[in-house]
Order: C-alpha cells, then sequence, then structure tokens
C-alpha cells in the first residue's frame, strides 16, 4: 500500500501520442524494422529507435517476445489450476520456490480470496495432467479447469483503453 496517499505505489509513465503509437504498433508486430515503426508514428530511425530504447529503461517495455503456437509443438492442453492452501509461511515460500522450476508453468500468480495462487499451465495428456496436479497437491487443494478455446488472446493497450481505466472511479 502506498504510503504517500497516492492511488498507486508508483508513477504512472506520462506519454504523449507518438509514444502510444510507439505502444500500439509494437504489441501488433514487435518485429517491425526501426525504419518502418518511424514511418508509422512519423519519426525518423534514429528518434524511434531512442523513444523505445527510453521506454525500455522506464519499464514501459518488459520485452519482446514470439508468440508460440503451444498446440503445434504437440502441447495441446493448457489449464488454469487454483491452489488454495493453509499452512505456515513457510510452505508458501517454499511453493513459490518450486512453481519456479517446473516446466509446465506459464504463469502463477498469488491472489485474493479463497485461492492462494492460481497457476496456467500446459501438458500433453490427461495422464501428464495428473502428474502435475501430484506435485500442486503436495501444496493444498487444487481445483482445475481445462481450456477449451480462448476468445482474446491478446489485447493491444490503447491510450484510449489506459484513460478509461483511470477514469473510471
Amino acid at each position: 500500500m502506498p504510503t504517500n496517499g497516492k492511488r498507486y505505489p508508483y508513477e504512472p509513465v506520462e506519454l504523449d501520442q507518438i509514444g502510444w503509437k510507439i505502444l500500439e504498433e509494437l504489441q501488433r508486430d514487435a518485429r517491425l524494422s526501426w525504419a518502418e515503426l518511424g514511418r508509422r508514428v512519423g519519426l525518423t530511425t534514429p528518434a524511434v529507435s531512442e523513444r523505445v530504447f527510453r521506454l525500455e529503461k522506464l519499464g514501459v517495455i518488459r520485452g519482446f517476445h514470439a508468440d508460440i503456437s503451444l498446440e503445434r509443438l504437440g502441447i495441446p492442453i493448457q489449464i488454469f489450476v487454483r491452489l488454495s492452501m493453509s499452512g505456515p509461511e513457510a510452505l508458501v515460500r517454499t511453493f513459490q520456490q518450486q512453481v519456479k522450476t517446473w516446466d509446465e508453468v506459464l504463469e502463477c500468480h498469488r491472489v485474493t480470496g479463497s485461492d492462494s495462487f492460481i497457476v496456467k499451465a500446459c501438458v500433453v495428456s490427461v495422464e501428464h495432467l495428473e502428474r502435475f496436479l501430484d506435485k500442486l497437491g503436495h501444496f493444498g487443494t487444487t481445483s482445475t479447469s481445462t481450456v477449451l478455446s480462448s476468445p482474446v488472446l491478446h489485447r493491444t493497450f490503447t491510450e484510449k483503453i489506459v484513460d478509461t481505466f483511470h477514469n473510471e472511479k
């Protein structure tokens, strides 16, 4: 919780319209050349390169990634597992260290509510799922949902969307 009385524990970065255009274009295609990105946002190649570097330095851009189809790699099953834990804080810390080592785990989030963690993972079969749930079961009670389809895989954040979030009070 912030001690300065502000709504956020950090100050959001203020972006101008060109900054937002850069973010939108890179979210759509992070493989754009600096020259093409510059053409799309109205900057020279060196200027757009500097702007992207500054956005990285500010922590707005955390990295550039390839979007990989797990299905095409033979890993067709994605799951979400809700893990409820009760016990000492040492158990939570042990879980947090262990979960980082499990190859099946795509994401892991500590959450509020009746669950302690939500884990997004991938497996190749029901047998693989069973082995994975056995590992999780050592830490608490699990509840699993299997992904059937994903109508939204990636959302491009725009200035309008972020402004809408901040203006809803």
